[in-house]
This record gives C-alpha cells, sequence and structure tokens, in this order.
C-alpha cells in the first residue's frame, strides 16, 4: 500500500474502494441502456403518460414507481444514491405504527446517514445535524423532518432538473412511447 494512503482512517479506505468498485461498474456499460432495460422490464410498467407526469413535478416523480426507479437509477450513476435511500428511509420511519421500536430504528437511520462518517452520509448542514441528534434523544414520527426536507429540497433543486434532462429519463420517454406505438400498431392490424 502507499505511504500516503495508510495514513487515511480506514472508513475513508473502505468508501473509496467502494467508489471504486461502482466506477469500475459504471465505466463497463457503454450506455444507460442497461439501467433503463431494468426499470422497463420491471413489473410495475407505467404508461406513456405517467412517465411524462415525472416531469411536472418531483413530488410527481416520486410518486411514480418507474420514474423513481429511474431517478435512483441516475443517483447510482452520480453517486448520490444516498439521497433518494434516505428520503425514503424517512418514509418508511414516518409510517411506523409500534411507538417500542421508534428508538431502535431512528437510531438506525441516524447511524446509517446522519451521524459523521457514516457508511450513507447525506449532505445536511451542521444545524441539521445537530437538531437531528437532539430529536433522537425522545424519538418521534417527526424527528428527521428537518433533515429529510433538506434532502428533498436538495433533490427538487438540483438533481431533479439534471435528471430530467439525463439520458435516463430521455431513454424512459423513448421506450414509453416506442411500447405506446407498437402496441397502437398491434390492435389497428
Amino acid at each position: 500500500m502507499c505511504k500516503r494512503f495508510a495514513s487515511l482512517p480506514s472508513a475513508c479506505l473502505e468508501r473509496a474502494k467502494g467508489i471504486k468498485t461502482c466506477l469500475c461498474s459504471f465505466l463497463q456499460k457503454p450506455d444507460w441502456s442497461s439501467f433503463t432495460h431494468s426499470i422497463n422490464t420491471n413489473k410495475e410498467r407505467s404508461t406513456p403518460e405517467e412517465s411524462l407526469k415525472c416531469k411536472v413535478s418531483f413530488e410527481k416523480l416520486l410518486s411514480n414507481k418507474c420514474g423513481l426507479s429511474a431517478f435512483r437509477a441516475f443517483l447510482v450513476a452520480e453517486f448520490s444514491e444516498e439521497n433518494i435511500v434516505f428520503y425514503l428511509a424517512c418514509e418508511e420511519y414516518r409510517r411506523n405504527k409500534a411507538a417500542a421500536t421508534l428508538p431502535a430504528k431512528a437510531k438506525s437511520i441516524y447511524d446509517e446517514f446522519i451521524v459523521g462518517d457514516a457508511p450513507k452520509e447525506v449532505n445536511i448542514d451542521h444545524e441539521t445535524r445537530s437538531v437531528t441528534k437532539c430529536n433522537l434523544e425522545q424519538p418521534t414520527l417527526s424527528c428527521f423532518d428537518l433533515a429529510q426536507h433538506k434532502i428533498y429540497t436538495l433533490m427538487e433543486k438540483d438533481i431533479y432538473p439534471r435528471f430530467l434532462r439525463s439520458a435516463v429519463y430521455q431513454d424512459l420517454l423513448k421506450n414509453k412511447s416506442n411500447r405506446k406505438m407498437w402496441h397502437a400498431k398491434k390492435t389497428s392490424s
């Protein structure tokens, strides 16, 4: 091992290995079709109209299973999948019905996404991180609301517009309209 790398904390080395693995697999993919193929062969197919609704608003995208899958594939390629994973983990946490399990689930989310050097650390400011840590002393269903809102806003204002211009979304639209034309030709025959 290089002397420069030996002085790095093990968490940094593990992250670097993960990034290297993701980058290598990404570079081996000649185009976005491998991402969109898994989306288009998914059991939950959306109509071309539903795919177009993803462009209406970020909220519509999140409520569309096929659009959400495409967005997640885009985030994987951008090495920022932790944002949507955190958002969805917060949504699932909020639906929790058993109050007795809140502390353990809250700690798990905090350890995975919020704490410094977390495996899937999300990009939030120090104040939000502190507020979230304080909220964990008495976990409620809303203890991640501020952090989740920050990540939602980041995705909506920054990542979502880039997604709409991306090859992933364009391929999703193209494949949906090709399927619609094929069905139209098949029914008119």
